[in-house]
């Protein structure tokens, strides 16, 4: 019985112990190796001190080490923390003291760059690099991935399917980024509930592009491994990389972010590489149809899946293939194993095309945010519609999202209840693009506004006025931005207006600014 994530690679061991697990470039890893060195990592980790729960963070680009590293935290009793590479040290730290990471896995040279921020995370004890270890004064004590994984033989430990099993970091409307809590059941029946769905088999080859640290890249790993399929992880500098990957390795099924997909649709597949695709899917905005057209004449043998998902609940939604003809603006309907309701202000069932907001019941609601009781009440609520004699609350995620419900219960995405801007797949929040711009020390005010944009879904435009009695030169704040913030939350456009408007309230008008740049 699958309780815990470690389990999807040791019943995948036993039964596909010969068959290849992970690939990443020219490395492959059999199912059983793979199991092999996830206990070994597991021992290693409870021979660091690890307890039951404890925080390890995995901050590294895709490697088989990565993977190990996660199941392996797993299967030694405590919950992994994924950070995306692309973070700057600042926002590492951050995510390292919220979440008080006991043991942080990297390589020396980001250590290196982390190393000043570190002295803030009080609970970190041990810090695991993949090379050689450097000498470091500091509070942590550093060893190599080496001397982890060949200390003593320890059995995997195994709790029940509701302790903690993840963490994993997404922007916050209130500018610092949240940690999303997942459970072991979470993880496990989503896995099960999409690999169902888009009907993956142990003959398929699934490339991993997306980063580890989302759940929609994340679940690469478990929906191949709860089918025992193979997995190719790729770190991609162009589009042509992913291309490349995909005719090297025989990739069947391939989950982008509209952005890639623009890219990769102008490129030109070789036939034998397309199609080999058995199926393509989007999540993290809506696929532009020029795009999704073309896609749909390259890969002429794959099922095109348009999913739409929350970080707090997985996965919410899908539109079967069957349906993309006569209804591409639909983001479909629920997946199994969840339920999709669309809701009013008061609670109550919202009726046929009526906007509401969508709440998202069943067992891939996670545990809430970490350390966060006011923003976890605030969007985990009682479940609407429950009969009053269940004693018991359930608690169903309230997604901010505005969407409406046509007469066969498809769902169609209207708009955003807040101010989050949704570019290159991610979610990013404008007070936390504002917090940076105040740091420069260049800016009397500013205002992040997400502008939409076919590729991108939106970029990001900053507003900002001059220090008293000083100039602003826009090129060399973006210059400035460039070295604070991770590309995805660099600006596109600097805007400089002597005064930025403002709303009867005294706050920013944000409506007049939008109108202003014709977002």
């Amino acid at each position: 019985m699958r309780t815990q994530l470690h389990h999807l690679v040791a019943e995948a061991a036993v039964t596909r112990g010969d068959a290849p697990a992970v690939t990443v470039k020219d490395t492959t890893r059999t199912y059983a190796q793979l199991w092999a060195e996830t206990v070994a990592v597991g021992a290693g980790l409870r021979g660091l001190g690890l307890n039951s729960e404890d925080r390890v963070a995995v901050y590294l680009d895709k490697r088989v080490e990565t993977v190990t590293a996660i199941f392996g935290t797993s299967a030694g009793g405590g919950v992994f923390v994924p950070v995306n590479p692309l973070l700057r040290a600042r926002q590492v730290a951050f995510i390292l003291a919220d979440c008080d990471v006991k043991v942080l896995v990297t390589t020396p040279e980001r250590l290196a760059v982390l190393r000043a921020e570190l002295a803030e995370c009080k609970a970190l004890e041990h810090v695991v690099v993949i090379g050689e270890a450097p000498e470091v004064d500091a509070h942590y004590r550093v060893s190599t991935w080496a001397d982890l994984v060949d200390g003593p033989e320890r059995p995997p430990v195994n709790g029940i399917d509701l302790s903690m099993a993840a963490i994993l970091y997404t922007s916050g409307s209130t500018g610092k980024p949240k940690g999303v809590v997942l459970s072991h059941r979470n993880l496990i029946v989503g896995a099960e509930s999409v690999s169902g769905y888009i009907g993956n088999t142990p003959d398929d080859v699934v490339a991993a592009v997306l980063p580890l640290s989302f759940d929609a890249g994340f679940s690469q790993l478990t929906t191949a491994f709860s089918v025992g399929a193979h997995v190719v992880l790729v770190n991609y500098l162009t589009p042509a990389d992913v291309l490349n990957q995909c005719a090297k390795h025989g990739v069947t099924g391939l989950t982008c972010v509209p952005p890639l997909w623009i890219q990769l649709a102008d490129l030109t597949w070789p036939a034998e590489t397309a199609g080999r695709l058995r199926y393509f899917a989007n999540t993290g905005g809506r696929m532009p149809k020029s795009t999704l057209d073309k896609l749909r004449a390259h890969f002429t043998n794959a099922r095109p899946f348009l999913m739409y998902g929350l970080t707090e609940a997985f996965r919410s939604t899908y539109l079967d293939p069957a349906e993309v003809d006569r209804r591409p603006d639909s983001i479909g309907k629920a997946i199994p194993d969840a339920e999709i309701l669309v809701v009013r202000e008061d609670g109550s069932i919202c009726d046929p095309h009526e906007p509401g907001e969508l709440v998202h019941r069943g067992a891939l609601v996670s545990l809430g945010y970490w350390n966060d009781p006011e923003r976890t009440a605030e969007r985990f609520r009682p479940a609407p519609g429950r009969p009053a004699g269940i004693m018991v609350t359930e608690l169903a995620v309230f997604s901010g999202d505005v969407v409406k419900r046509d007469e066969d219960g498809f769902l169609y995405f209207v708009s955003r209840k807040d101010e989050m801007i949704k570019t290159s797949g991610y979610r990013v929040s404008p007070t936390e693009i504002e917090e940076v711009v105040y740091e420069t020390g260049l800016v009397r005010d500013a205002v992040a506004l997400g502008v939409d944009d076919e590729r991108l879904g939106q970029h990001i435009v900053v507003v900002a006025s001059p220090p008293e009695g000083g100039d602003l030169d826009g090129k060399a704040l973006l210059a400035d931005l460039r070295k604070r913030l991770p590309l995805y939350m660099v600006p596109k456009q600097v805007v400089v207006k002597p005064e930025i408007p403002r709303s009867p309230n005294g706050k920013f008008d944000r409506t007049l600014l939008r109108q202003e740049l014709g977002a």
